[in-house]
């Protein structure tokens, strides 16, 4: 009872001395918790501010996967599209429209797009959108219908004088979703298309409408084509429609086949610039581009947007072989959000396809997040070692100032150990008072960092608390120790135990 008697008479003979020391500590916790409070939240922050740019998953046929692979012609895991010739003539990269100007030879069901929402991480898919990319002519004049010619110079020579007549040749059409509402088979609906994967594009108009014939044209080909949000653009494309042999792959030997020009008219409801080469594509309902290029039910691209764990070890090691793994390693990636994990699910609801990680955004995720938590651990360090000097410094003069109190201390038999253990007790219950208080503000500060950076709170987690006020009392405690020994010269057993 004495003890403590004595500790709190020494408040109101520095208290000066002792608020600093409160303060000090305060501001060190502050700094502390909301650093720690970020760190251990940042990662799904991250990964959700970052799917806002574009997906991180695409889904292709096996066979254009395995052209790719082969021959190199595309990083279809490294960005969700390569580069593509625009109307002009240009070759631009980088989020196209189209991965080349061919247009595409193998297909995936758009049915069984909404499969992707029956994995088991399902509700990681925030958003998808099918799409059919092909090339056609834009701004064409006379007759679009009928024979285009037979195979060969008559073919070649009708389907040129045909293109002549356009304003635009061999145009990037994207056929995709735009908000369309999907009713799963378990009574859930959820919405899916670009309105919710193209965020960062400026439109000017309004999203065109599913399974009708409105469009959006990027900022560059309306300029060429000259047209304007309300405007109409007649799309014409060349497509065979048979052979006079089926012989010999369906061409017959005679190397003849039909073709016909399929014409469509959209009305465009918006122009978009998207900063990339989509200024020179067109985007339009999915059953539109499948009318013009006569391929019903056809995608042959899944842009896949998914809140996804950054890879590690375990996810690189599952990524080039996931039949590498041990039943154990196995269950524990298959239950972790890695974008491997999630690509891997995606290929077992949909036959016949595969689903690839965009690696640039994957290591961009991985990337941010290393470094973001590095500095806010350096942060939080560098308040603890000037936390542990401060209080350092203000135990040294607190000890100096109370030299004579500490004479008459020991002239009624009080030992050093006694004298140091006073001194470490008031330094604590000042410090956790400082602790609890900056313990509070920290949590305040990593919520306005949370809204202020993120747009959301910060989940505040109590390890962030327990850690903050072990590393607190390790810091004080070094530097009371420190200074105790260095006035009174007393080595850290005896401050502790008595001489």
């Amino acid at each position: 009872m004495f003890f403590l008697k004595m500790i709190f008479r020494s408040f109101s003979r520095q208290f000066k001395r002792r608020l600093l020391i409160a303060v000090t500590v305060c501001l060190s916790a502050t700094v502390s918790v909301a650093m720690l409070g970020v760190v251990f939240d940042v990662g799904d922050k991250l990964n959700a501010e970052l799917s806002t740019y574009g997906s991180n998953i695409v889904v292709q046929p096996k066979s254009d996967a395995v052209v790719s692979d082969l021959y190199n012609t595309g990083d279809s895991a490294g960005s969700a599209s390569g580069s593509s010739s625009g109307s002009d003539g240009g070759s631009t990269s980088d989020g196209s429209a189209a991965a080349d100007s061919a247009d595409p030879t193998a297909f995936l069901k758009e049915s069984d797009a909404q499969k992707i929402k029956t994995i088991f991480w399902a509700f990681n898919i925030t958003n998808f959108a099918p799409e059919l990319n092909i090339h056609a002519d834009a701004g064409c004049v006379g007759s679009g219908a009928g024979s285009a010619g037979s195979a060969g110079t008559a073919g070649a020579s009708g389907a040129a004088a045909s293109a002549a007549k356009c304003k635009a040749t061999n145009v990037p059409i994207v056929g995709t979703w735009f908000a369309k509402t999907l009713h799963m088979d378990s009574g859930e609906s959820t919405v899916a298309g670009m309105n919710g994967m193209r965020s960062w594009w400026k439109i000017n108009g309004t999203w065109p409408k599913d399974d009708s014939e409105q469009a959006m044209v990027g900022s560059a080909l309306a300029a060429k084509l000259g047209v304007n949000v309300g405007d109409s653009v007649t799309l014409d494309k060349t497509i065979a429609v048979g052979a006079d042999d089926n012989t010999n792959g369906g061409t017959g030997k005679t190397g003849k086949s039909s073709t016909e020009r399929n014409r469509v008219k959209v009305k465009i409801v918006s122009i978009f610039d998207s900063g990339d080469s989509d200024n020179s594509a067109i985007y339009m309902p999915s059953i539109a581009a499948q009318t013009l290029a006569n391929l019903p039910n056809s995608i042959d691209k899944i842009e896949v947007k998914a809140l996804t764990t950054p890879d590690n070890d375990l996810a690189r090691k599952a990524s080039k072989n996931p039949n590498a793994l041990t039943q154990d390693e196995w269950e524990t990636w298959y239950c972790t959000a890695y974008p491997s994990s999630i690509a891997y699910q995606i290929e077992e609801v949909l036959p016949g396809a595969v689903a690839k990680q965009v690696r640039q955004v994957a290591a961009l995720q991985g990337d941010v997040l290393n470094k973001t938590q590095a500095v806010m651990v350096l942060m939080t360090v560098l308040s603890l070692v000037a936390a542990a000097i401060a209080v350092a410094n203000l135990m040294a003069a607190s000890i100096g100032e109370r030299g004579s109190e500490l004479a008459l201390l020991k002239a009624i038999g009080a030992t050093d150990g006694a004298v140091s253990r006073l001194m470490l007790a008031e330094t604590a219950v000042i410090s956790l008072v400082g602790a609890i208080a900056g313990a509070l503000l920290g949590s305040g500060v990593a919520q306005i960092v949370g809204h202020v950076v993120f747009g959301s709170g910060i989940t505040m987690r109590p390890m962030v608390f327990v850690l903050v006020f072990v590393l607190l009392a390790v810091t004080v405690l070094v530097a009371s120790l420190s200074s105790i020994r260095a006035i009174l010269g007393l080595r850290p057993a005896e401050v502790l135990h008595g001489r």
